[in-house]
């Protein structure tokens, strides 16, 4: 594997792999020195052409538990903003030596991009593009069911809400797919993408005959801010029909779990009391994604097996 920019480029052993080698390297996070010699003497690079928080930061301390350099790039104040292509960005990058461009980019494709026009020869990792796909949060939450649900074969995964404008959702439906589950989108009509029918997935428009039936119950944040119309009569109407409430939860499986990939519109498309609900692993999923983000940072530029050791008396940095 030398990029990874879709979950859809993974099969299963790829996937597994990727899991495996988060399980052994999550341990870290829990050592008096939480950091692994592993790339050290290599260069990461944050190249966020669009505002993050959660993904900005999981990659910067995946990169840095693993003794990695790591440089921030973001187009807010740099040369970008005075109209400086991707292509000379990501050709400044290679003379300073990047082994991986970690990219977010507000427009779909734009790591592909990057990765096929060879302006880079380190390894590029799709941190998020337009609507596209988001990988590494797919392979984040995998991991998080498969520690409460254990393998996912044959699970049932409902992902629910805004899935035209998201890129988890994408990801996830192939991800989840080549592992096996059975994943069920919930939306109203106008927030479910043209060609969905061709996603290895099954739709619905409605929440509640799905709960009972579901390992796990995955809500997406509303994207006020990428819709140029009306996608549905209200907010208080979207949370009415589609928002996940303390009664909706209730009727879920006892061992079924909440998940979101963050940020939240807490009272839209989840309460807060289920947000902090025991069943709730919404936390849990940013702990895992450095965990993730390690294991691949890990995987594409080359460390050994035995590095992964969290033996506490190992070398650090």
């Amino acid at each position: 594997m030398k990029n990874l920019l879709s979950a859809g480029d993974l099969d299963r052993t790829d996937a597994i792999r990727i899991l495996d080698t988060a399980e052994e390297l999550l341990g870290v996070a829990s050592r008096p020195i939480k950091k692994l010699p592993t790339l050290r003497g290599r260069t990461v690079v944050n190249l966020f052409f669009e505002d993050s928080t959660r993904t900005r930061i999981s990659f910067e301390a995946a990169a840095k538990r693993l003794s990695a350099d790591v440089i921030n790039f973001s187009a807010k104040g740099s040369s970008v903003s005075k109209g400086e292509s991707l292509k000379d960005t990501a050709l400044t990058l290679q003379a300073m030596g990047a082994d991986a461009v970690i990219v977010r980019h507000h427009h779909s494709g734009a790591p592909h991009r990057l990765a096929n026009a060879k302006w880079t020869s380190g390894a590029v990792i799709n941190a998020g593009d337009g609507t596209h796909e988001h990988p590494t949060q797919a392979l984040l939450d995998a991991f998080t069911m498969r520690r409460h649900l254990g393998d996912l074969v044959g699970k049932r995964i409902t992902i629910v809400g805004d899935v035209l404008h998201s890129r988890v959702a994408r990801s996830n439906a192939l991800l989840l797919h080549t592992l096996g589950a059975h994943v069920t989108l919930v939306a109203p009509p106008t927030l479910l993408p043209v060609g969905i029918e061709h996603w290895p997935v099954q739709t619905s428009y409605d929440l509640d005959t799905q709960l009972e039936k579901a390992d796990a119950v995955m809500m997406l944040r509303v994207q006020q801010e990428r819709m140029k119309d009306s996608f549905f009569p209200s907010a208080r109407e979207y949370s009415r029909r589609y928002g996940l409430d303390t009664a909706r939860m209730n009727r879920m499986p006892g061992h079924a779990i909440v998940m979101h990939p963050g940020p939240m519109n807490r009272g839209m498309e989840i309460t807060a009391d289920v947000a902090d609900a025991a069943r709730s692993v919404i936390v849990e999923q940013v702990t895992n994604g450095v965990a993730v983000r390690m294991a691949v940072l890990y995987l594409l530029l080359g460390g050994a097996a035995d590095e992964t050791s969290t033996d506490p008396n190992e070398g650090t940095a």
